[in-house]
């Protein structure tokens, strides 16, 4: 009995030895599966080298050019303007924006000059018999003076004896007074130096003004001033007198600026350098927000791309035989979004638009259509 399962345990594992060999040779025979590769369809542009024009973007806010800030420099009643002093009022150059009320200073500046003219006539006897020369002409000059108008000059004399007496009897010290008084009743009217636009008013008419308050601004709206803040390494490619394309923030207005200074003094904070455009034109407002595009230079033998084609800071892909490969280029400039290289032969074919995952020797194919936005894949059979 024992030798019969030995036979039969014996005869069950050849079997099983020689199933499992008819396995392995049947599997071995069976053809291997092809395997799939993805292949990444880019889109490419050829490279043409030429000059490419630096053009830094900055923006900034309109200041008047010229400015009036109006100060009391003497006390009075708000009496009269040539206009309502009031907000938004346009002034034409030499209209009285504000005149204060003088008429009490007005008649002391009225009583020295009568007092001058008794000084000058109570003289005209005594230059007329010590100094016969002299005495026509101050003779003249008394029958000048005008108490109602400003005193004409005191006349000049080559003689020292005359200036002694004219000056020992006062006369210089007294016309110099009167002058100091007359510069100060011209305070009491305040004028406007060019036609422009009142922008804040801070009195009305009645008020009493004290001396050294403020009365409100007055601006010229025809010419304004852009105040740009660009990057120290551009400043020295700006030059006095280039023209910069502006642009409102929505885009529907566009003017032309002048540089016409630029700051050597460097922000610390920022490490920008200050440069203010004037412009010109109509519809344009104090405290506009406008947007500045400077043309600095234009770089030859370069070309323009995205910033978002440059890996390793200083290669981009490219396409060689339906293979990715890195090439080696030399960045000039940034932008927000582009870039200027250098470095790149004519007729290279470069990468237009970021490829996820992408490695030198990736097997690709490039889009034919332009418009299409989408990098793709498709699968072939290799």
């Amino acid at each position: 009995m024992r030798r019969i399962l030995l036979s039969l345990i014996g005869v069950v594992i050849i079997g099983g030895a020689l199933l499992g060999a008819y396995l392995i040779v049947k599997n071995s025979n069976k053809p291997k599966p092809q395997v799939q590769k993805i292949v990444k369809t880019v889109f490419t542009e050829t490279a043409q080298n030429g000059s490419v024009p630096i053009v830094i973007p900055a923006n900034g806010n309109l200041i008047a050019k010229n400015r009036l800030e109006l100060y009391a420099e003497v006390q009075g009643i708000f009496s009269s303007s040539s206009h309502d002093f009031k907000t938004g009022q346009s002034y034409r150059k030499g209209e009285t924006l504000l005149r204060m009320d003088a008429s009490e200073y007005y008649a002391s500046v009225q009583a020295a000059k009568s007092e001058f003219y008794n000084l000058v006539t109570s003289l005209m006897p005594d230059l007329r018999l010590d100094y016969p020369e002299a005495f026509p002409t101050w003779q003249n000059y008394l029958n000048s003076i005008n108490i109602n108008k400003s005193l004409p000059p005191l006349p000049e004399t080559s003689s020292e004896k005359v200036n002694y007496f004219i000056t020992g009897r006062g006369v210089t010290t007294s016309y110099y007074n009167i002058k100091n008084l007359e510069q100060r009743l011209g305070k009491y009217s305040i004028s406007a130096p060019f036609s422009g636009v009142l922008t804040e008013a801070l009195v009305t008419k009645g008020t009493l003004i004290r001396q050294g308050q403020k009365l409100g601004e007055f601006i010229d709206t025809s010419v304004y001033e852009l105040e740009l803040s660009i990057g120290k390494n551009y400043s020295d490619l700006l030059s006095l007198g280039e023209k910069v394309a502006l642009n409102s923030i929505d885009g529907n207005d566009t003017f032309t600026g002048t540089v016409t200074r630029v700051n050597s003094s460097i922000d610390q904070a920022t490490q920008t350098i200050k440069v203010y455009v004037e412009v010109k034109g109509e519809g344009l407002k104090e405290g506009m927000y406008l947007e500045a595009q400077l043309e600095a230079k234009e770089e030859p033998n370069a070309i323009k791309l995205s910033r978002k084609l440059l890996v390793n800071e200083s290669e981009i892909f490219i396409v060689r035989d339906s293979i990715l490969d890195v090439l080696e280029v030399e960045p000039v400039y940034f932008s927000s979004k582009d870039m200027v290289v250098k470095g790149i032969p004519d007729g290279t074919q470069v990468v237009s638009r970021p490829v996820a995952g992408a490695y030198a020797g990736m097997l690709v194919k490039v889009y034919k259509e332009a418009n299409t936005t989408d990098t793709t894949s498709t699968k072939t059979t290799e």
